[in-house]
């Protein structure tokens, strides 16, 4: 006689193993999709552009910016010390008449620069600065209490980007020092480390020697919404 052989049963874990592996995959697919959700969110954001700050310009107060530059160093050259005080409307007035933007100049193509090997994931380098600095479209500033705003428009590959910095300035060893409170590319804000790190390397770089002061400045500041710039 044939012995009974009960049929087998299904394994116990069976149904929870597939739940488990279509839930993976559900996951999965919810984290793919919300990096190109976020990714595309960024670009969007970095191409915004943002609108510049109401600064007002005139011819007249370019000439007072001029005038106090002439009568300070004037004084220096009496071989007394002087202050000069420069308003947000003399300072924007004076760098629209004096700095070279490339919404002023007719679009030249420049040679290709590119080198191999120069790359460096660490910061910009001297070439990049050189290529943004030349791609500069308009500058605006704001000085605000005892800080500076400064509003950047440049152009990247035919494309409008701007960017927006916040901090203090101040005079230190000779060198003009910056330090950042906040800074956004177009409507993405800047994360504060990133910025800080920014900075620093542009202060350490072959820029540095762009940023020193004439020897004449003892110390340069923004107190009550103007620049104070104390001549020695």
């Amino acid at each position: 006689m044939t012995p009974y052989i009960p049929p087998l049963e299904e394994p116990q874990f069976a149904h929870a193993g597939a739940s488990r592996t279509s839930l993976s995959e559900v996951i999965f697919r919810i984290v793919r999709w919300s990096t190109y959700a976020g990714a595309i969110l960024t670009l969007i954001l970095v191409l915004h552009k943002t609108p510049p700050p109401p600064i007002e310009t005139s011819p007249q107060a370019a000439a007072r910016a001029e005038q106090k530059f002439e009568e300070a160093e004037r004084t220096v050259a009496n071989g007394q010390p002087a202050t000069l005080r420069m308003d947000e409307t003399e300072l924007n007035s004076y760098l629209s008449s004096h700095l070279e933007l490339s919404g002023k100049r007719a679009a030249k193509p420049g040679p290709a620069t590119e080198q191999p090997g120069t790359s460096d994931d660490a910061g910009p380098t001297p070439q990049d600065v050189k290529q943004m600095r030349s791609n500069v479209r308009d500058v605006k500033i704001q000085l605000v209490d005892d800080r500076v705003k400064a509003y950047v428009l440049f152009d990247v590959h035919g494309k409008d980007m701007t960017l927006q910095l916040e901090g203090r300035l101040s005079a230190q060893n000779g060198y003009l020092n910056f330090a950042p409170l906040s800074g956004q590319v177009g409507s993405l804000p800047i994360p504060q480390s990133t910025l800080e790190s920014a900075v620093r390397r542009l202060m350490e770089s072959e820029n540095r020697e762009k940023l020193k002061l004439p020897r004449q400045i003892a110390d340069l500041h923004i107190e009550n919404g103007e620049v104070v710039a104390h001549y020695r």
